[in-house]
């Protein structure tokens, strides 16, 4: 199993995750090659090196109309930063401005797909933080370019890569303020904020300012499947992408990973999923039977249980425990409150290590008819269950 593995202590941008990724191709000269084919025209793109901290490290420079793009700017509108790059902010783009620019490119279809969803992630991210309709956003049209050129580079980079999973380390955000062209906003940005929504992330630098940016959090959002430390694997490449700011007492890189690991051989974990629980000790076998029965046909719901408590009082209760996958957790979450007498719902997210499953029939003949097998394959281990109720009536 190939696993790509960003370490995000400074945070990321789109220039910085791209910078890190080329440090992980064979060829990063041919594939910059490459990128620069399948960007926007008026975009050129260039690789430097730098040292920060005694470490040596990718520079990914994107310049629009030959002027370079030095720091990421925020996307709509309503609060550009005044990064004082010397360009007129005067033409504005929709998303549907985008997204036809985009579709223009020449790219793969699975790079175009990755591209327009997490542009995508950052218009809603805008549109919340704004409180207008996702048709209402304008991006600046230079600032928009920049974003684009980062975000189709760092997608068709994981492309080249092909990962068979991608996980990464809890993002710091920063802290303080960042100053915008409205005024003084807290860090993380609204729209940053936004796209953080239901990822672990920590803030523990009031004097860092904005580390993390609104592309680099939509491009997190949309490639992480796991968060946490580093699994246990063979690192096999190494890449550092600088950001262009200078933080006083930090590198400002992403470090990407490539790391290996196979059947049986200290594989770290491949899934994850949430644990919601709670304590019950006023309802009655009846309804909690009722109630878990309702909780098992809740969309992302993967298993129901019920362990024997005492409780305060010396009252005889139930521990509810429900596992779900984590999107789904807050839809969960909610049908245990209204299915149930409890006031509160505790949650874990937890790694999960997971068998791939398959399922095949087989014909036991005679009066036993056909029966359903379920196999589970992984971690050096292979097993198969038969289906004890496969072919019985409800």
């Amino acid at each position: 199993m190939k696993t790509l593995f960003f370490q995000l202590e400074s945070g990321a941008a789109g220039d910085m995750l791209a910078a890190a990724l080329l440090g992980l191709v064979p060829d990063p000269a041919r594939s910059l090659s490459r990128l620069q084919a399948m960007g926007p025209k008026r975009v050129s793109l260039s690789l430097g090196r730098a040292e920060r901290c005694g470490l040596a490290g990718n520079v990914f420079d994107v310049s629009v109309d030959g002027v370079l793009a030095e720091v990421e700017p925020h996307h709509a509108h309503d609060h550009d930063h005044d990064h004082g790059h010397g360009h007129g902010h005067h033409h504005h783009a929709s998303l549907a401005d985008v997204r036809a620019t985009i579709e223009s490119l020449p790219l793969q279809a699975a790079v175009r797909a990755d591209a327009l969803e997490v542009y995508g992630l950052i218009a809603e991210a805008e549109s919340r933080a704004h409180g207008k309709p996702v048709g209402d956003i304008h991006f600046h049209e230079v600032g928009t370019l920049d974003a684009i050129a980062d975000i189709v580079c760092v997608c068709a980079l994981i492309a080249e890569i092909a990962p068979d999973r991608i996980a990464a380390s809890a993002p710091n955000a920063g802290g303080g303020t960042v100053r915008c062209a409205h005024g003084v906003l807290p860090v993380p940005a609204p729209a940053t904020l936004n796209l953080l929504s239901g990822i672990p992330w920590r803030g523990d630098d009031a004097s860092a300012g904005e580390l993390l940016t609104p592309t680099g959090a939509a491009l997190l959002r949309h490639f992480v499947g796991q968060w946490g430390p580093m699994p246990l694997a063979k690192v096999v490449g190494a890449g550092t992408g600088f950001g262009h700011r200078v933080v006083p007492g930090r590198t400002n890189a992403v470090r990407a990973f490539l790391c290996e690991s196979g059947e049986g051989d200290g594989a770290g974990p491949n899934g994850a999923a949430t644990e919601l629980m709670c304590n019950i000790d006023d309802m009655t076998g009846e309804q909690l039977g009722r109630a878990c029965e309702r909780l098992r046909a809740v969309p992302g719901a993967l298993d129901v249980s019920l362990s024997p408590l005492q409780m305060k009082k010396n009252r005889p209760g139930a521990l509810l425990r429900v596992i779900c996958s984590c999107d789904c957790a807050d839809g969960v979450a909610a049908a245990i409150l209204k299915e149930t007498s409890t006031f509160g719902v505790r949650r874990i997210d937890c790694a999960r290590y997971e068998l791939a499953r398959t399922f095949t029939d087989g014909d036991l003949g005679g009066a036993a008819g056909r029966v359903r097998y379920k196999l589970g394959t992984g971690y050096g281990v292979e097993k198969r269950k038969r289906e004890f109720d496969f072919g019985m009536e409800a």
